[in-house]
């Protein structure tokens, strides 16, 4: 069974500040008596404004085990209310079940890499600053260093291009391939932006190739896959989901998934009719919900976030997350 923590630990300085968090909590909507699940538990941001916001209960979910231990800071403050687990938000459905509970009130998900994550130069998630090329949510299995260190380039060209959406994926994987090896971020860092010219966006140039790894080595798009599925069949009747997302390749797996359950997704005529499914969410956003120019000029990571959230229907969980 995976740990969990509701014991109180050394402060930990926190150092994140949540992302469309009025939003999320409108779309939420806690109220007392309830339970929700916080999936991505990082800081605990959206967590602490649910048990702020009502007298709930929260169970966080997190596959970094520094965000566990950040996490028994938060649950002092909120005795009996406040339950941290490790794990995968893809199995939130079994890690909740391991604990006596079947249905939740509300769920929230905070896609990608986390502030504290970033900020971290041992974490190896940043091309800004130095450090070993890791990248690991959890501490486990290959590194970011190992993929680009021992995938050949055909491989190393469709990491890029599937999960960083970069157009010169070939050239940054020859370059990676003729400068190998890597340990360091900025080494790799430097190559990729010499391999791929400077845009007149501001983005740097290094900025989706190390997504593409990260996305890649943390099986992040699949665990989303996971986790939204688990989701529907988690939620209670009139439960909310919201999810907010940073980058296109996620909104873009949120979206299907929502228009697909609320029944608004397109039936293409080429294929045989068949009897409509009952839809098992409604759609509350409809449009992607996007943070304001305050909130952006206050904190520029906000900058490509968009939420999107949807309530449950009664209608039976679908199998498929197709």
């Amino acid at each position: 069974m995976a740990a969990e923590l509701v014991v109180i630990a050394p402060v930990v300085e926190r150092g994140h500040t949540p992302v469309l968090l009025d939003e999320v909590l409108a779309a939420l909507a806690p109220r007392d008596g309830a339970d929700y699940v916080d999936g991505t538990f990082g800081r605990g941001g959206y967590a602490e404004a649910i048990l702020k916001k009502a007298e709930c209960r929260v169970w966080g979910i997190d596959r970094d085990p520094e965000a566990i231990a950040a996490g028994a800071t938060l649950a002092k403050h909120f005795p009996g209310r406040l339950t941290v687990i490790e794990g995968r938000f893809g199995a939130m459905d079994q890690l909740m079940a391991e604990r006596g509970i079947t249905r939740v009130d509300g769920i929230a998900l905070d896609l990608g890499v986390s502030s504290p994550q970033i900020d971290n130069p041992n974490r190896g998630f940043s091309f800004r600053q130095d450090g070993p090329l890791d990248m690991r949510m959890e501490g486990r299995g290959p590194t970011a260093a190992d993929i680009v260190n021992g995938a050949d380039e055909g491989e190393l060209a469709d990491i890029i291009f599937r999960f960083g959406e970069e157009r010169r994926a070939r050239a940054v994987a020859r370059a990676i391939v003729r400068a190998r090896p890597f340990q360091r971020t900025f080494q790799l860092a430097d190559v990729v932006r010499r391999a791929v010219p400077r845009s007149n966006d501001g983005i740097d140039p290094a900025t989706r190739t190390f997504q593409a790894l990260r996305v890649f080595i943390n099986d992040e798009l699949d665990e989303l896959d996971r986790g939204l599925a688990a989701a529907e069949r988690l939620l209670a009747p009139g439960g909310r989901l919201a999810v907010v997302s940073f980058h296109s390749l996620e909104d873009r797996v949120v979206k299907t998934f929502l228009a697909r359950r609320s029944g608004h997704a397109g039936v293409s005529r080429h294929l045989p009719a068949t009897r409509a499914a009952r839809p098992t969410f409604t759609d509350g956003s409809r449009k992607a919900i996007r943070p304001s120019a305050q909130e952006c000029a206050a904190n520029p990571r906000a900058r490509s976030a968009k939420l999107r959230w949807a309530i449950r229907t009664d209608a039976v969980a679908t199998e498929s997350v197709q």
